[in-house]
């Protein structure tokens, strides 16, 4: 099997998301005819054809698709190493803890008030992030432990600590006749023609079929509940951030949600493992 370089893996990558050598060429600096020559070497090496090659450009092969996929987790994972490499050899650095905006906010209170007042505490930073970015932060050493929510989250290869288990609402128009029952259905909330659910990016990327607006951010997602134009399912504890326009209904019967603590198998130093501690002492069943 060919070992494989950084350096070939980020000429690949600057390939495969320009679609063009010579503005790839340019991303990284260097002339087209050896960033050509590379890809030949490296489609060479791997016995396999990266891409399609036209006048216009090129196209992603079956196999270079998958290709990209594996460069980037790799390319990833060599940045992780470092990141965590450089901050361990910091005695005084924060623990990094990363949380969806409006997530969990009591909860995440409470555990930074009981990990301060462990003797001799780490200080935690708090790093906000938009929904589904807290793995890959985690994963390329951006953060060291994070608030995630099963089973909507990314946790394959963390190890977790359950902390509280909730049930879910419906964040809807303060207008709309539904903001006046005390309780909902999940059939009822998907059969409202006016108001389709709202459609956030799944692990790839790619948005689930559905009339709903395709939304990537609470802010994108507050605004159009306000206006009337979609309605979404979330975790209680997330009215922390709905707005006076916003009225939350429990849906009754809509799966339960629970937070947890993720952190990698690999980074678990001991400030990790008091604050994991403190997580939990304040285990809650609901």
């Amino acid at each position: 099997m060919p070992d494989l370089e950084t350096r070939e893996l980020r000429y690949f990558v600057a390939v495969a998301e320009e679609l063009h050598f010579g503005r790839a060429a340019d991303r990284l600096g260097i002339a087209q005819p050896p960033l050509s020559r590379a890809i030949r070497l490296l489609e060479h090496r791997l016995g396999v054809q990266l891409f399609e090659r036209d006048r216009r450009g090129a196209v992603l092969t079956d196999a270079g698709r998958v290709m990209l996929r594996e460069s980037r987790a790799a390319l990833d994972a060599v940045e992780a190493v470092a990141r965590r490499t450089r901050r361990a050899g910091d005695p005084n650095r924060p623990l990094v803890l990363v949380t969806k905006a409006g997530a969990s906010h009591e909860l995440l209170q409470r555990l930074l008030d009981a990990q301060a007042a462990e003797p001799g505490a780490t200080p935690v930073d708090v790093l906000l992030c938009e929904v589904g970015e807290q793995a890959k932060l985690l994963r390329d050493g951006h953060a060291d432990v994070a608030l995630m929510h099963r089973p909507f989250d990314d946790l394959a290869g963390f190890d977790t600590e359950d902390l509280h288990v909730e049930g879910q609402i419906a964040l809807l128009p303060a207008g709309h006749p539904l903001a006046a029952r005390e309780q909902l259905t999940l059939a009822e909330v998907q059969g409202v023609p006016d108001l389709p659910i709202a459609r956030w990016p799944r692990l790839d990327g790619s948005y689930p079929d559905g009339p709903g607006p395709e939304v990537r951010t609470q802010s994108q997602l507050a605004q159009l509940v306000a206006l009337g134009k979609t309605l979404l399912v979330i975790p209680a504890s997330s009215r922390a951030w709905q707005w006076p326009d916003h009225v939350a209904v429990p849906v009754v019967d809509a799966p339960e949600v629970t937070t947890v603590l993720a952190w990698p198998p690999n980074g678990h130093s001991p400030a990790i493992a008091a604050l994991v501690r403190a997580a939990a002492a304040l285990r809650s069943p609901g």
